[in-house]
């Protein structure tokens, strides 16, 4: 097992679920269906209405009802994160608000997309969420899709100011960033790129928000434990290699597009629909998925 972290109980792999779609909607049994699989399968924990859930596409009564659903699915046997995250403070802090209303463990806040804000200004924004709520936040950090970037000497700024800030999901493949983060704030790492997993977890990592982790659920939960230090290094290298063209081919095309083609694949009750401006998966790039799933045994 991790070493607990002081302030982080979040740890191993913590899933980021799509939202199911059908015909324009979402898709509750559906969710249901993806709740039980990862219940079944070792994850470690939820993550809804984040990057892979589709959030900006999400309807706030839609936001609540995947809430809603996910909890009462995993009544208590799993822990849920929510993603409450937007380019608006007062957005992020009505979502933050109702999550933690609804019973959601944690609250996932991405860094304002699009506007770009300084430092300063990634401060203040965390800040006004941390002040609206006494739930656990993770800050997650994805520099390609928000264009801007949070400084772990920022993360430490805010993690000493508010103590339930827990956690920074740390989407850029950076060694030398996880071990700033480890070493300069208060807060736990939690690795966001996929390939990166085994790595940020041998330098401190209590474990990750991966996307991978829908399709090979029970991998991912062991990948996380045998790259912790002391572990199965050995293990973890061949874990790695195998799981290399899977990781590759789920960002073949934008997330989630392939992981819902590829989920919808495992699961019978799901479907790889997706909301504009996402389109399904190009054909020949949906054949090549297919045949990386056959080939590592999982169709």
């Amino acid at each position: 097992m991790i070493v607990p972290h002081p302030r982080c109980a979040f740890q191993g792999s913590l899933v980021a679920l799509p939202t199911p779609f059908r015909e324009g909607r979402v898709d509750l049994p559906a969710l249901h269906a993806l709740v039980d699989f990862h219940l079944d399968r070792g994850t470690d924990g939820l993550v809804v209405c984040g990057t892979t859930g589709e959030a900006p596409t999400l309807e706030d009564w839609e936001r609540r009802a995947v809430l809603e659903a996910t909890l009462a699915r995993a009544r208590g046997r799993l822990p849920v994160i929510a993603g409450v995250g937007t380019n608006d403070t007062r957005s992020t802090v009505a979502h933050a608000r109702a999550a933690a209303e609804l019973g959601a463990d944690g609250l996932l806040v991405v860094t304002p997309y699009y506007n770009r804000p300084t430092q300063r200004g990634l401060e203040a924004h965390f800040g006004a969420v941390a002040e609206a709520v006494a739930q656990p936040i993770v800050l997650y950090n994805v520099p390609s899709r928000t264009g801007c970037d949070l400084l772990p000497a920022t993360a430490a700024a805010i993690g000493e100011r508010f103590p339930h800030v827990v956690a920074v999901k740390e989407a850029l493949p950076s060694t030398e960033r996880a071990r700033a983060i480890v070493g300069e704030t208060p807060c736990a790492l939690l690795a966001g790129d996929d390939a990166s997993i085994a790595d940020f977890v041998s330098l401190g990592a209590v474990g990750a928000i991966d996307v991978v982790g829908n399709v090979v659920p029970e991998k991912i939960a062991e990948l996380v434990r045998c790259s912790i230090p002391g572990q199965d290094a050995r293990r973890a290298a061949d874990l790695v290699e195998w799981l290399r063209p899977i990781v590759t081919d789920l960002y073949i095309e934008t997330n989630p597009v392939p992981v819902k083609t590829a989920v919808a694949l495992l699961i019978p009750a799901l479907r790889d629909e997706v909301r504009l401006p996402l389109v399904p998966l190009e054909p020949a790039n949906r054949a090549r998925l297919e045949t990386t799933l056959r080939t590592a045994g999982l169709l």
